[in-house]
């Protein structure tokens, strides 16, 4: 079997409890998983002709290495599925869904209280961020400046509600009246400085487009072109991609939310309404601010919050999308139903912060489905859990997890899926191999 070592390099899993072992083999084969063992043993002898793709801090334990197949098609194997499973920080990667399946029959399964719209829930939820976000207000005008990270961490998440509110309204789940939802999307994004018309339209093509190579206008690898045509780009783009990849959702807001060109004619009067609304919150919100805080409270107060938030877009769209086992196809090659099931992750995360942000980690059902309400998601997983389970992918919020994504997930490549950015370029990757330094490996 044609195969390459994870990342195109020597870059290990080494499992804490494996025991010490030397042997005089350098490769061995676990029969029938596509997994080897690199031993220790033989490569110290030969260190000098292995030492510049070794990195390594310590010369005593055994290193695990997935063989990855140089075909997409890894999830075969149910012993290398749970292999890459442990290595990549995942709790489940599921298998791949049959060709036969379409998103209709997936639909189908799913039990028709979970689309039905409840008024009462759904003004919960505004309740509760409205709620959340006051109090996070209040700490941070009563909290000490060493405690202000805490309130800004709060309530960065509780604003995020906000966020999910407005994308129940856009999918339109919140409400039976649409001309409600069209208000209630609008002030819910205002405080984020998010226009909701032209964030509607971009995000209705990502849920038509899902994991589509160059269609999806969420987040998708860079494309190899993008890092050749100028060294500064590439330097950029990689600098983005170090330690600023948890707010790169900050450059997809301005890129793809204010430039009237990216929108079709009959969008256009809607988009300038809802940047009309964006401005005047700045124009009036802001100054305001200023005037009873000053500078310094305009930073603590709004500026600081929304960095927050913009931790959780980019996280949350970061691990529901992107892994090395999961895709991105050309519009020949898309299919659906394999791209919303199972190219969607599941990820759980500390429950005070699934609640201040409307279960939107609940990802899947999402996908299979845009119109189920986001307090419905939990029922709906289960459902999908029950009929789909074997083909889910699924996690727990852990650092090997962001670790995975942040040092391997770059630049798209058809037979890999993915190749990161220092094996491609080694002397400009420095906020990479930074990560993989400084970054935790648990799981």
């Amino acid at each position: 079997m044609a195969c390459r070592l994870a990342d195109s390099r020597f870059h290990f899993t080494v499992p804490h409890q494996r025991a010490v072992r030397s042997s005089a083999s350098a490769l061995k084969n676990s029969p029938g998983t596509g997994i080897y063992y690199l031993k220790w043993g033989s490569l110290i002898h030969q260190r000098n002709k292995f030492q510049k793709c070794l990195h390594t801090k310590k010369m005593t334990k055994i290193v695990q290495a997935v063989a990855l197949p140089e075909s997409p098609h890894l999830l075969d194997s149910v012993e290398q599925r749970k292999q890459i499973c442990e290595s990549y920080g995942f709790s489940q990667i599921g298998e791949p869904l049959p060709e036969n399946v379409t998103l209709k029959d997936v639909i189908d399964t799913l039990p028709k209280k979970v689309f039905e719209i409840d008024d009462m829930k759904a003004w919960r939820s505004v309740l509760i961020s409205v709620t959340s976000y006051a109090l996070g207000i209040l700490l941070i005008s009563k909290a000490p400046w060493y405690l202000l990270p805490l309130a800004w961490a709060w309530t960065g998440t509780a604003v995020t509600g906000f966020f999910v509110i407005g994308h129940d309204c856009a999918h339109k789940s919140f409400s039976r009246n649409k001309l409600v939802e069209d208000i209630i999307g609008t002030l819910a994004f205002l405080p984020l400085i998010y226009p909701y018309e032209p964030w509607r339209f971009k995000h209705d093509r990502h849920h038509a487009k899902t994991n589509m190579l160059s269609e999806d206008t969420a987040w998708h690898p860079v494309r190899r072109e993008e890092i050749e045509s100028s060294i500064a780009l590439r330097k950029g783009i990689i600098l983005g991609y170090g330690m600023f990849r948890p707010w790169m959702s900050i450059s997809h807001w301005l890129l793809w939310h204010f430039d009237l060109k990216k929108f079709r004619p009959n969008e256009i009067k809607r988009v300038k309404i809802s940047l009309a609304c964006v401005f005047a919150f700045i124009a009036i919100g802001w100054p305001l601010i200023i005037y009873q805080t000053g500078v310094m409270g305009w930073i603590k107060f709004w500026l600081m919050p929304w960095i927050g938030y913009h931790f959780w877009m980019s996280t949350f769209t970061m691990v529901h999308h992107t892994a090395p086992h999961i895709p991105f196809k050309s519009s020949e090659e898309w299919n659906a139903a394999q791209s919303q099931l199972g190219g969607t992750v599941h990820c759980n995360y500390p429950r005070w912060i699934e609640i201040l942000c409307h279960d939107i980690n609940v990802h899947i059902p999402h996908h299979i489905s845009p119109r189920i309400p986001s307090y419905n998601l939990r029922a709906a997983h289960q459902s999908l859990q029950e009929n789909w389970g074997k083909y889910l992918n699924e996690a727990t919020w852990n650092w090997r997890l962001m670790k995975t994504i942040m040092t391997t997930c770059h630049v798209y490549n058809k037979e890999r899926n993915y190749v990161a950015f220092d094996d491609i370029y080694p002397e400009d990757s420095q906020p990479i191999t930074f990560l993989r330094k400084v970054m935790p490996d648990y799981a």
